[in-house]
């Protein structure tokens, strides 16, 4: 299959569409207008595209228009039946990309919608990759994610100049184990969000003051990234979403509930994810699905009465 990614990616000739302009794909986005690139994006709502106007990109009507006009087109959605409908619908991504050019999709989705992207992309002469990301709105901002790539390796290679814009990327595999290393990214995550939440509540009962607990145990053993990015954030009270806590319901149970997209050979118990989830899924039911992912601590702060 001819493919266009022997020719290099430059700010110059590359031409980008960029579909999800929330929290994440916006911040992600604007890296790439800041950086020189061309930049085409779809949003429901017009309106929200404005920042991104204001930086240089250019507003289409709809995804199959932003990819006729591109080289590469991104995807950062909400929930897998977004995915299907913006990339595989009668007016998607796919029907409007051009031979050799590709669509990288950066939602946390479902490794086998993301095998099934890739074979609908090769079938029209294009390629795919997902590439999920993990490092929240502060790393997409910093331009510090680490980025997990599933796809044909040589594609994932082009496509570094514009990862590298946003963070590190790693190739994981064929298509799928990109979204399959966000599941197990987001399992890890999950323990640690609990943990840190029921540390921060121990201590508070315990008379500790909590910005000296997390002084005092970030050098240690207990110390992680979740708790740099979200200790501070917990502690005062600062539930502003860098990933919505309805998203780690989704995330989590695409791992958990593997069984029930028939993939059996694939299942494993997990426990403590199952845990996570149902802790996710009560701060969703207390209506708060729209916080961030540190919103976690107010479900442990209610089962402790407070």
């Amino acid at each position: 299959m001819d493919t266009a990614y022997p020719t290099p990616i430059t700010s110059a000739r590359t031409r980008i569409g960029w579909i999800g302009i929330g929290v994440m794909g916006a911040a992600m986005a604007s890296r790439l207008l800041s950086a020189g690139y061309s930049l085409t994006v779809y949003a429901r709502t017009p309106s929200k595209a404005s920042y991104l106007q204001s930086l240089g990109a250019h507003l289409a009507d709809s995804p199959q228009s932003v990819a006729r006009s591109s080289h590469v087109v991104f995807t950062m959605l909400g929930h897998p039946s977004d995915v299907r409908q913006i990339v595989l619908g009668p007016d998607g991504v796919l029907s409007g990309l051009n031979p050799g050019c590709v669509v990288v999709d950066h939602t946390s989705s479902h490794p086998a919608l993301a095998r099934e992207i890739f074979d609908a992309a090769v079938a029209k002469e294009c390629w795919a990759v997902d590439a999920p990301v993990s490092g929240a709105d502060i790393g997409a901002r910093d331009g510090k994610l680490a980025i997990f790539a599933g796809g044909d390796a040589g594609v994932v290679k082009w496509l570094g100049p514009l990862f590298d814009v946003m963070g590190k990327a790693t190739h994981m595999g064929p298509a799928g184990c990109g979204q399959s290393c966000k599941i197990g990214n987001q399992i890890v995550v999950g323990a640690n969000l609990l943990g840190l939440s029921e540390g921060l509540v121990f201590a508070e009962r315990a008379g500790l003051d909590v910005n000296k607990f997390v002084e005092a145990v970030r050098g240690g053993a207990a110390g992680s990234m979740v708790m740099e990015l979200y200790g501070e954030r917990m502690i005062g009270r600062d539930f502003r979403p860098g990933g919505f806590a309805e998203y780690m319901v989704k995330d989590m149970g695409m791992g958990v509930d593997m069984v029930e997209e028939s993939e059996d050979e694939r299942l494993v118990v997990l426990p403590g994810a199952a845990l996570c989830k149902q802790l996710f899924s009560a701060m969703v039911a207390n209506g708060d699905g729209k916080l961030g992912t540190q919103g976690l601590i107010t479900v442990i702060e209610r089962i402790n009465g407070r």
